[in-house]
């Protein structure tokens, strides 16, 4: 894919990346030199936050525990502290449970802060079930629900990956366990490919329904990102010439504006989603049609989006 040249906007203003991978599979490398890359390329990076990707586990032990190697894993690679804030995986269908949380903690060293247990699910066959293999009612499920709480208790927040229809539901685990801070991950998951291409009009109606419950329900926090997905049905991936921070904020101008209406700047953050969304853009062109969006916001309006929400859902060091 041809790289697009763009100028740095607003060059000086501090960024937390709220979501970010890291992984080195024989297709696809990207680890802490590829990272530091993309966030020394203009923009004003001054930490990160590590989300789950299933890389790094432990190959012996307990089963439950096994993915504590994730967390060893980004300490390790990253003993500076670039990335400030690590959200790992944990089933918390699992009766050791708050066990394998304290792992997590006590090898996180100081920076792990959250769980994502992976929920997404279709009636559709043809779109993708994710690797932990939900149930479709896994989010009312009183055995993942007294996991939810488990995460309270160890003042743990949880990530929420689902697809849009699953929104409602999402809303009432997240009214069932309000001591839980819940973390919206790649703007509520609108899909477009399968039984849902074509019909985006029909996807965003029935996406903002969903999205008006959440908004209510105080403990909710929406990461705005994920656009680049091929899932999301838009085809930049597809596309000889990668679209511009210009395309991309055309694009998702409205729906991301809408969003912080609905939630405010004080539950609303940026997240690169690198590097899955590397496949659609560069880093660079991708925080340029953030700031493209909210160009006309206020300066805390601005701050609290690009920084301060995500260093505060996370109890992160200021930096």
């Amino acid at each position: 894919m041809e790289s697009i040249v763009e100028e740095v906007l607003d060059a000086d203003l501090p960024i937390c990346d709220a979501h970010h991978h890291l992984w080195d599979t024989p297709n696809h490398r990207y680890l802490l030199d590829e990272l530091r890359a993309d966030v020394r390329a203009g923009h004003n990076v001054v930490n990160t936050v590590y989300v789950e990707c299933r890389w790094g586990y432990r190959t012996s032990g307990p089963e439950s525990f096994r993915p504590v190697g994730e967390t060893d894993f980004v300490v390790r690679a990253d003993p500076k502290g670039l990335v400030a804030g690590i959200v790992g995986f944990a089933d918390l269908t699992k009766p050791d449970v708050d066990d394998v949380l304290a792992a997590h903690i006590e090898a996180g060293r100081g920076r792990f802060r959250g769980i994502r247990h992976v929920c997404a699910w279709d009636e559709d066959p043809t779109i993708r079930t994710s690797y932990t293999n939900p149930s479709p009612t896994l989010l009312a499920d009183p055995t993942f629900r007294a996991g939810i709480a488990a995460l309270g208790r160890a003042g743990l927040s949880f990530d929420a990956w689902v697809y849009h229809p699953q929104l409602s539901d999402l809303a009432e685990l997240a009214r069932a366990c309000p001591e839980v801070t819940i973390v919206v991950d790649h703007l509520g998951g609108p899909l477009g490919i399968g039984p849902y291409a074509g019909r985006r009009n029909e996807v965003l109606d029935v996406w903002r329904l969903g999205m008006e419950k959440l908004a209510k329900t105080e403990n909710v926090v929406l990461k705005l990102g994920g656009i680049g997905m091929a899932m999301y049905g838009l085809g930049w991936h597809k596309q000889s010439k990668p679209p511009t921070s210009e395309d991309l904020a055309r694009a998702w101008r409205d729906e991301y504006r809408w969003c912080i209406e609905r939630f405010g700047p004080e539950r609303c953050m940026f997240e690169s989603n690198f590097p899955v969304d590397s496949t659609s853009c560069s880093y660079l062109v991708l925080w340029n049609s953030f700031k493209r969006i909210v160009a006309d916001g206020s300066a805390a309006d601005k701050a609290a989006l690009f920084h301060d929400t995500a260093v505060r859902t996370y109890g992160l060091s200021r930096s």
